[in-house]
């Protein structure tokens, strides 16, 4: 905790020693603390305890340090990545595809560093992982055996290797998981490379590509997905979908394996910011205006709409003041502005944070007032806190 004159700024300890009594007026800023809930499968909460030590955590546990970015979620594997205030990117959880880049396949039940300055466009995927520097170059590893590492070849990389381009730097531009990757540039542009057995790169077909294939525009903004489909932002606000539609998870009312899309479809609305969606089965996004709206699968009541039925159009979640939204298989996790934190859906592992593993079909919410990011693995979450 440091102590800072409004004038000043941070003080030194002589100099606290010197103001104290004379009634100066005084602000107090904290550290961005880590913590992590739910399943510790593979070391996934970095709590540097195997699972045998620590089956899970139902409530929030801090990791030390001082935190600035979860980059994006990664909704099916058991491992997890965040970036500190110095720029220095912390991974861990499981690694049996080479996919933490410590050019091994051992598990890493603490954080654990990668070399360089790294920005927030970052995912610590199931198989593979795709993360981008402060100096916008994009770097892959993991499994390669679909052309997933956009190394124009199927080889598997235990260590980082580099994608040529400048790519956007900014946090939620970026998307990897399982068998394909996609990332925007920082011209705007959208790329996609690995598995398109659904469509999933957008590009009009279902051709397999091991290197960068450009989809159609140049004025992506967001982009989420998983290895079935995904979703795009323009910086226009309107929100386009495409690949694989199991349970209507497009948000273009209608569903089935005869209606995906191998090319983006547009999703109406033009105001939409914030995106999520994971493991082909459940999407959500925020509008500029706060209101926050599911779609998809409503098993375990993951959608919050007290219920499990199937969306298969956006439909709102009551409240205007969503800004954050993160979803694993199961459950999702949104961040309000007001710093509060809900979860919904399965909490088998105790994912959400409520010291139980009760299943819960409406927002719930997790004690704390100032959250700032949160993110989800398979059957764990991440989450940085202000303190």
């Amino acid at each position: 905790m440091a102590i800072t004159d409004k004038e000043k700024g941070v003080w030194g300890l002589d100099q606290v020693y010197n103001k104290i009594n004379q009634g100066s007026i005084w602000e107090y800023t904290g550290t961005n603390a880590l913590f992590t809930w739910g399943s510790n499968n593979s070391g996934a909460l970095g709590l540097n305890q195997a699972q045998a030590q620590l089956g899970g955590a139902s409530s929030p546990i801090q990791i030390p340090g001082s935190w600035r970015s979860l980059g994006v979620q990664n909704s099916l594997g058991a491992n997890q990545g965040a970036v500190n205030t110095d720029g220095e990117l912390f991974v861990w959880g499981d690694n049996n595809q080479g996919q933490l880049g410590q050019n091994d396949e051992i598990h890493r039940s603490s954080p654990t560093q990668l070399p360089g300055t790294w920005s927030d466009s970052f995912k610590i995927g199931i198989n593979h992982s795709v993360m981008v520097k402060a100096d916008g170059t994009l770097w892959t590893q993991g499994h390669g055996g679909d052309g997933q590492l956009g190394q124009n070849n199927k080889i598997y990389r235990s260590s980082p290797v580099q994608v040529p381009g400048t790519w956007s730097t900014t946090q939620g531009t970026m998307t990897a998981n399982y068998y394909s990757t996609g990332a925007i540039k920082e011209d705007g542009t959208l790329w996609g490379w690995g598995a398109n057995h659904n469509g999933q790169l957008g590009v009009n077909n279902r051709t397999y590509y091991s290197s960068p294939i450009q989809i159609p525009g140049t004025n992506w903004s967001r982009l989420y997905g998983d290895f079935m489909q995904r979703f795009g932002i323009k910086t226009d606000g309107t929100l386009w979908a495409w690949g694989h539609n199991q349970y209507g998870v497009l948000g273009l009312n209608d569903q089935g394996p005869g209606n995906r899309r191998s090319s983006p479809v547009q999703i109406p609305g033009t105001t939409w910011s914030v995106l999520s969606s994971t493991y082909g089965n459940a999407a959500a996004a925020i509008k500029t205006d706060g209101t926050l709206y599911v779609w998809g699968s409503g098993s375990y009541g993951k959608l919050g709409l007290n219920a499990t039925t199937n969306r298969s159009s956006p439909t709102q979640i009551p409240g205007t003041t969503w800004s954050k939204i993160s979803i694993s298989a199961d459950n999702m996790t949104a961040i309000k502005t007001d710093g509060t934190m809900w979860g919904w859906g399965k909490s088998t592992g105790g994912q959400l944070g409520q010291n139980t593993m009760e299943t819960v079909s409406s927002p719930i919410q997790i004690p704390g007032t100032t959250w700032e990011d949160v993110t989800s693995s398979y059957l764990a979450k991440a989450a940085i806190q202000l303190q």
